[in-house]
């Protein structure tokens, strides 16, 4: 009997370790590759692919706090651990097993902390990452059975890595951190210059659309009266429930202040759920048509109730604190209103006036958010320095600064 156990028992388990490592590295190199498509995309029309719900959905994870460490995104680390745990197979031995035993803790440790984390802080799971934790789970208890040893010696055998091994891999852990580091930065560095360059020319390529026929009268920006008379005239098509849609209120947030009186922002409603919605086939939120019937109810609470509802985004869940929210701007009837249910009603079927943009909805609205700013239609988010860029180059378009393409050259500079 070797080191290993039987033979056949320890086939069995490495062969198990394997699948996991492979796992691991896969789910791993698809939420760094997501990370980066959510907040660096290149072009205008690129999307996100991995949310099925506001629940199940990893744009949330890849726009959190700790989806980076210093430009190097959480992913890699599971890529290392992954890639570490195949090397181990490859090259066995006593002090290997241990540091693998070591690892495998370490990283099962860290996946319930980012379980928990996802769970009850961002409410919400991306698929991709419970991937990953699958695997590593399948990791850590494959490892645990390839110690043929007592259970004391077993557990032991968790904490007692090769200090040699420990160091030659933290300085290639480190090595490749570096690596995306300076990756992160050159993609940080890109989006402020030939990338927003191209997003201003894909935006100015993008056909113009008319307005809805009903612009909702419910603004979250106002510098004229006249919708189409402010030089930026945005219709946002968004859902109180979206984690875009939230992502997308704190970038016009930040316009507002950077453009006072430029701004016309009209809310369109167009919550994705079957209750109110049957332009699109999509029931995901449940409690979004009621947060819609909340706002709409009184036009000059509206601005109150819409910030709100976002900055308490997780709690809008709950149905009790959506009851909470009508009782304390005194707005229970919205729920019962059927004028408010109309109109709300008659906001989203403006998403059916538009011409399909994907084979699978027979209709242009048909996510959220979905922006029409100026008359061209953008479908989801772009980091804000894009959306920033774009803005620049229709303000410079109206100062009649750009005859051609002269704002590509100097939008950055304008304050």
């Amino acid at each position: 009997m070797g080191y290993y156990g039987s033979v056949s028992r320890s086939r069995f388990h490495s062969l198990i370790l394997a699948s996991a490592a492979l796992g691991m590295v896969i789910f791993s190199l698809l939420t760094v590759r997501h990370f980066f498509a959510a907040n660096f995309p290149e072009t205008i029309f690129s999307g996100s692919f991995y949310d099925l719900s506001a629940f199940f959905n990893c744009d949330s994870s890849a726009y959190s706090p700790i989806a980076q460490l210093m430009g190097v995104p959480l992913g890699y680390f599971g890529i290392a651990a992954g890639v570490f745990f195949f090397f181990g197979l490859l090259f066995p031995s006593p002090a290997m097993t241990r540091t693998m035993q070591t690892l495998a803790l370490v990283n099962f440790l860290g996946v319930i902390s980012l379980f928990m984390y996802s769970f009850f802080i961002l409410n919400s799971i991306c698929l991709l990452c419970l991937g990953y934790y699958v695997f590593s789970t399948l990791a850590f208890l494959s490892l645990g059975k390839i110690a043929h040893s007592s259970s004391l010696r077993k557990l032991k055998s968790f904490f007692s890595p090769s200090l040699k091994i420990t160091m030659a891999a933290l300085i290639l852990l480190l090595a490749g951190a570096y690596g995306y580091h300076q990756f992160y930065q050159a993609k940080l560095a890109a989006q402020q210059g030939g990338v927003a360059a191209q997003i201003v020319r894909e935006f100015y390529s993008l056909e113009k659309v008319p307005n809805p026929s009903f612009i909702s009268p419910f603004w979250t920006a106002k510098a004229t009266e006249k919708f189409e008379e402010a030089p930026i005239h945005i219709v946002e098509y968004a859902d109180f429930l979206c984690p875009d849609c939230l992502y997308l209120f704190y970038q016009l947030e930040q316009l507002k202040k950077e453009y006072p009186g430029q701004l016309n922002i009209a809310f369109q409603f167009f919550p994705l759920e079957g209750k109110c919605n049957q332009v699109v086939d999509k029931d995901l939120h449940s409690g979004a048509c009621d947060l819609s019937y909340i706002a709409a109810y009184g036009q000059e609470k509206f601005l109150a109730i819409h910030d709100e509802i976002f900055r308490n985004f997780k709690k809008a869940r709950n149905p009790e604190w959506r009851q909470k929210l009508a009782q304390k701007y005194g707005v229970e009837e919205a729920l019962t209103d059927e004028s408010t249910h109309q109109l709300v009603q008659k906001i989203i079927n403006t998403g059916a006036e538009y011409e399909k943009t994907s084979a699978r909805y027979p209709h242009g609205i048909r996510s959220t958010p979905t922006i029409i700013i100026n008359n061209r239609m953008i479908i989801g988010t772009l980091p804000y320095p894009h959306l920033k860029a774009i803005v620049e180059a229709l303000l410079q378009e109206k100062e009649g600064e750009s005859e051609s393409l002269q704002f590509l050259e100097n939008w950055v500079e304008r304050k």
